[in-house]
């Protein structure tokens, strides 16, 4: 890694960011070529199971989520996203690495708030205002280039009324 690559923080600036701004990873996007071979692939595989399938027409992809036997809705989960249409972002994404790990996805409790914090401390975030995620969630991205070469994905879990 080089070191060069992430932003400097300044003397005002904390070296991490408070815990209560990241609750978790939330999940681990790969892309893949074709969806339902690589749902087979993983049960046959690992025995994950798929939990849950969408469409987002906003981001281009059809996607499935994938948890361990019996883990539940709130654990740590695999993403997997295929492109919809030859112009999507995975689309291009697949073009340029292959399939494989897209994105890191970490769980916020205010999307908009820690993309805040995060442009305060000089990186870029990708949307002006959060888009739709999986299962109704809030999404917003921080560049690759600011993080070490990794697409930084923060989902705010849709809230549910008890």
């Amino acid at each position: 890694m080089v070191l060069e690559r992430w932003p400097a923080m300044t003397a005002t600036q904390p070296d991490a960011l408070p815990s209560q701004l990241l609750d978790a990873i939330d999940h681990v996007g790969v892309a893949v070529a074709d969806l339902e071979e690589a749902i087979d692939f993983y049960a046959r595989t690992l025995g994950l199971q798929c939990v849950h399938r969408e469409v987002n027409e906003d981001q281009g992809v059809r996607e499935a989520m994938l948890a361990l036997a019996g883990s539940g809705a709130g654990g740590t989960q695999l993403q997997l996203l295929a492109p919809l249409t030859p112009d999507s972002a995975i689309a291009r994404f697949l073009d340029r690495s292959g399939p494989g790990v897209q994105q890191v996805a970490y769980r916020v409790r205010d999307v908009e708030q820690v993309a805040q914090v995060l442009r305060d401390r000089g990186l870029r975030v990708l949307y002006d205002t959060p888009r739709p995620g999986t299962y109704g969630s809030r999404v917003n991205f921080v560049h690759p280039k600011d993080v070490g070469g990794v697409l930084v994905e923060l989902v705010e879990p849709a809230t549910v009324d008890p």
